[in-house]
């Protein structure tokens, strides 16, 4: 066994926890499984996973070296869909991640148009909330809203998402349209959250941070909730301008408190390859960046590039 079938085998035992869900997984013996993983450790001169009859876990330096055997693996994979022609004509199987509303919002509704344009593509969608680690989730291409903290991502500026509190026309006309902070205070407030107890909502205030302290009426664990409740006139909630964008177009809902909203988040394409990037994940970017920038537009305010 060569040392990348050796490593894939580690990275295997470890995320499976289990050297015979390894040998499963590669086709192998039980004992070629432990052979594989010995040998490293016995290169490495350093012990890499724990061993119990019921239990493998890994150790110190089995952690670092997991890291290192995922990116070197993917580094692998890579370089062999270069020499496939893979870098050529996007082909082959596309993963993608987004936030859930804004994958359900705007990057559901565009991919078939993607997929009948590649016709040898298969795309698959992770939308969940949650930072999504690209290489150890095996993912080509994500939607990342929000500052990226690693540096070894490659980013592609969509544009911006303003955090805006909102409330229907019937509903500001009866209760009056809040001017302030403390005006919150009399209103009814709908949070887009499962959390009923005292929520925070973060504005700024003469260039300063200010948690105002929010009690609501009504919570809900997804947003389509509460902006529902705000378009029927039952209060006010506070989200994502890309949620409510077309409401705020339609006039059926209003932005209120706007001098006093948070910076506004980037968001960004995201990949791991750079100028290396398969065509497929070419494709995707290139098809996909100009519909999100435009989706991002915010009403009545030029686009943000």
């Amino acid at each position: 066994m060569d040392r990348f079938e050796a490593m894939a085998v580690f990275s295997s035992v470890a995320e499976l926890g289990s050297f015979a869900a390894a040998a499963r997984h590669h086709g192998l013996s039980p004992a070629a499984v432990t052979r594989a993983v010995g040998g490293l450790e016995a290169r490495l001169g350093a012990r890499l996973l724990t061993r119990t009859t019921r239990h493998v876990a890994l150790t110190d330096a089995g952690r670092g070296y997991l890291d290192d055997c995922r990116r070197i693996l993917h580094e692998v994979e890579q370089a062999e869909a270069v020499a496939g022609g893979n870098h050529a004509i996007p082909k082959g199987a596309l993963a993608v991640t987004a936030p859930t509303q804004f994958g359900r919002l705007h990057l559901g509704p565009a991919l078939p148009a993607f997929l009948a344009r590649y016709g040898d593509l298969a795309v698959s969608v992770l939308l969940v909330d949650r930072l999504v680690d690209l290489v150890e989730e095996g993912i080509d291409v994500g939607v990342r809203i929000g500052a990226l903290a690693s540096t070894a991502l490659v980013a592609v500026r969509l544009g911006e998402v303003r955090r805006v509190v909102v409330g229907a026309p019937d509903y500001l006309e009866a209760s009056g349209v809040p001017t302030s902070l403390d005006d919150l205070a009399r209103h009814r407030l709908i949070a887009p959250t499962s959390l009923m107890t005292a929520a925070n909502w973060g504005f700024i205030v003469e260039g300063k941070s200010v948690a105002v302290r929010v009690r609501a009426r009504l919570a809900a664990s997804q947003p389509d909730v509460a902006i529902d409740a705000a378009r029927a006139g039952f209060g006010l909630t506070r989200v994502p301008l890309y949620q409510v964008a077309d409401d705020v177009r339609a006039g059926r809902l209003r932005v209120v408190l706007d001098p006093f909203e948070e910076p506004p988040l980037p968001v960004h394409l995201i990949t791991i390859d750079g100028r290396r990037a398969a065509a497929k994940v070419r494709a995707f970017v290139d098809f996909m960046g100009p519909r999100l920038r435009a989706a991002l537009r915010s009403p009545g305010r030029e686009a943000v590039d």
